[in-house]
């Protein structure tokens, strides 16, 4: 666990130097660097990457981009890449998402570009004594990719603010720890360590659960946001969504078509996964997973602002989105965004 933390420590840190060593000049079109985590949930990402999508739609408009993809663990080093100038897309949750666009306003204006498609995200815990999150204890520890940031942290505060009040959101933070899925879903399968719950995204929630008879699902995102949710999107600042139109274009056209690609291939997408992540996960399990009803790869947001309303209820934004407009870009695809 702590080699992969150094690991992306260190990559975090040589991202940063190549920025500075840029001197903070304004990008060329025709460069893009992005930023996943892990997860079935960056999918569209490794089919673009795969299948060289980007590059495809850059040529369509006489443009050769170059791609670099970058994998950090956590919505906290995703935004701190973001800010630094280390990449041009963040991949996160929507709550590193909000975070960040009420930061900038009226500087960096970070907004989303699109959604990764709605995956439902199960709070799971190898513990008998926990039913509910009322039953969560000072002994318990729920691993999760960053405390208080994360889209499954986020979530948490707002399933503890429902069920005790909003005064009482923050309950259950002092349990969380931020430790990346792979290490998290190791331990429930395990047990015995310090994590007794694991607040996940697929493949990893489905692995703990596969993985240990005693391993439950304690609570699900979906019912939590009021259905169907766009947990995991992608965002980046105005200045690069301005000043490099066609370099975004290409970027959001390549995603289109990558969703339409896991739709309609997804016994061919599960290949593409299992490449790019140099996963030895059981390609019919991940069939299953890509398959599963409640899953839809779309680049139109879909039941974010629930959770945009209760961060500014709670203090945690300043800014009091209207809708979900105010956040993302105004793109064709995010026009009917929720």
């Amino acid at each position: 666990m702590k080699t992969r933390r150094r690991l992306i420590t260190t990559r975090l840190a040589a991202l940063g130097l190549a920025a500075l060593a840029l001197g903070g000049a304004a990008r060329a079109e025709g460069q893009i660097r992005i930023a996943e985590q892990f997860g079935v949930v960056y999918l569209l990402l490794n089919i673009a990457q795969d299948q060289k999508l980007i590059e495809k739609h850059g040529k369509a408009q006489g443009l050769d981009i170059k791609v670099e993809n970058v994998k950090l663990s956590g919505g906290a080093a995703v935004n701190d890449a973001l800010l630094s100038g280390s990449i041009d897309v963040a991949g996160a949750g929507v709550g590193p998402l909000l975070t960040l666009w009420d930061r900038t306003q009226g500087r960096q204006n970070v907004r989303g570009i699109a959604s990764l498609g709605n995956f439902p995200y199960y709070l799971t815990t190898n513990n008998p004594a926990v039913k509910t999150i009322a039953d969560f204890s000072d002994k318990d520890r729920i691993a999760l990719p960053a405390v208080g940031v994360s889209v499954q942290s986020r979530v948490l505060q707002l399933a503890s603010a429902k069920l005790w009040g909003d005064a009482h959101y923050n309950r259950l933070d002092k349990l969380q720890i931020a430790v990346p899925h792979p290490e998290a879903t190791a331990a429930i399968i395990k047990g015995g360590t310090e994590i007794s719950a694991h607040f996940g995204n697929p493949p990893f929630q489905e692995q703990g659960l596969a993985g240990n008879p005693n391993a439950r699902i304690v609570l699900k995102s979906y019912e939590v946001l009021g259905g169907p949710a766009s947990a995991t999107v992608l965002y980046g600042t105005e200045k690069f969504r301005k000043e490099n139109p066609k370099t975004y274009k290409a970027f959001v056209d390549a995603l289109a078509e990558a969703a339409r690609f896991a739709s309609d291939k997804p016994e061919q997408s599960a290949d593409i996964f299992l490449r790019t992540n140099n996963s030895k996960l059981d390609r019919d399990f991940l069939i299953k997973i890509i398959k599963n009803p409640e899953v839809q790869f779309k680049l139109t947001p879909q039941n974010t602002y629930a959770l945009a309303d209760f961060m500014h209820r709670v203090g945690a934004i300043k800014n009091r989105p209207a809708s979900a407009k105010d956040y993302f870009f105004d793109d064709a695809h995010n026009a009917a965004g929720s």
